[in-house]
């Protein structure tokens, strides 16, 4: 990454190593070379690492507009680029890392234009979960279909793409390719629905604000859980309410105590576990191997993790 990022730019530079330094988990590039590994007996190509590298500069990048959509002053217990240098400098920053996404693409021996149609589809997923969540923000009528496929797009859309990069670095066969789609699908669920959770159970030594998803009138699965224990009349008016929080912010606490009071916690990990669950599954094309077992290892720790 270090070395796609390169510049004779010193601000340049020196900006991509403060994002660079605070890189989080880094899930994303795991699960691409961990399933590189697990389709090839263990042999990595050159691509691998392109593809690695790649879908972690688009994470990173989508990372950088979106503290600029939703003004975020820090991400991962440090301040944002946005907060440091302004909003303009962030989208620049962003669309500076996307295309060194592209060039490692690009770079590729095996498979570029199906890399690159797998990337495209994920930036336009990306951009259509952003637009519906506005959307359902403001109507506060988000279902059960409707939040799933919001958090695809946002979230599990990328480890899909992560997933099959990696798979396709090596030339997998396409069961295989397959096998790696549905457990990064059933993970990014997994991994989006526990931090949604969080939101509710959390501290803000997590990195981020609790509450945030209630303050932005965003329904999410412990919400929903929490909806579907009570009438169809209470929902309503704990519908209504997260409608009304922009003007009426005292509500965020009575919303967040309906949901843990009303089972919808629960409710919520129910449907990450078997979302994980899925994920384990999917690995049966897999050939038995560590690397299984860590992705087998990395599921559990979606469920396990506390931030």
């Amino acid at each position: 990454m270090r070395r796609s990022l390169g510049s004779d730019i010193k601000l340049l530079n020196s900006t991509n190593e403060i994002v660079l330094s605070h890189s989080g988990k880094q899930l994303r590039p795991i699960i691409a070379l961990l399933f590189a590994k697990a389709c090839s007996n263990g042999s990595l190509s050159e691509d691998t690492y392109k593809s690695a590298a790649a879908v972690e500069l688009l994470h990173n990048a989508t990372l950088l507009h979106d503290d600029v959509a939703d003004d975020s002053a820090v991400r991962r217990g440090v301040p944002t680029v946005m907060s440091l240098l302004g909003p303009s400098a962030a989208v620049l920053l962003g669309d500076y890392w996307l295309v060194k996404c592209i060039d490692n693409i690009l770079a590729l021996d095996n498979e570029p234009m199906r890399v690159i149609r797998t990337v495209a589809k994920t930036l336009s997923d990306l951009a259509e979960g952003e637009l519906l969540q506005l959307q359902k923000a403001s109507s506060c009528d988000t279902d059960f279909n409707d939040y799933i496929r919001i958090i695809y797009n946002k979230t599990a859309s990328l480890f899909e793409a992560s997933a099959v990069c990696g798979a396709l670095s090596v030339s997998a066969p396409d069961e295989m390719t397959e096998a790696a789609k549905s457990y990064a699908y059933n993970l990014g669920l997994a991994f989006q629905i526990k931090d949604d959770i969080f939101d509710y159970l959390g501290s803000d030594s997590l990195g981020k604000p609790v509450g945030i998803d209630i303050k932005e009138q965003k329904i999410t699965m412990p919400l929903l859980g929490a909806l579907d224990n009570v009438s169809a009349e209470k929902a309503l008016e704990i519908r209504a309410m997260v409608k009304s929080v922009g003007d009426k912010p005292e509500l965020v606490d009575e919303i967040r105590n309906f949901v843990k009071s009303n089972g919808g916690i629960e409710a919520a990990v129910k449907v990450l576990n078997d979302y994980i669950d899925k994920a384990v599954k999917s690995l049966a094309p897999i050939p038995d191997c560590r690397e299984k077992d860590l992705l087998t290892s990395l599921a559990r720790f979606v469920g396990d993790r506390n931030k």
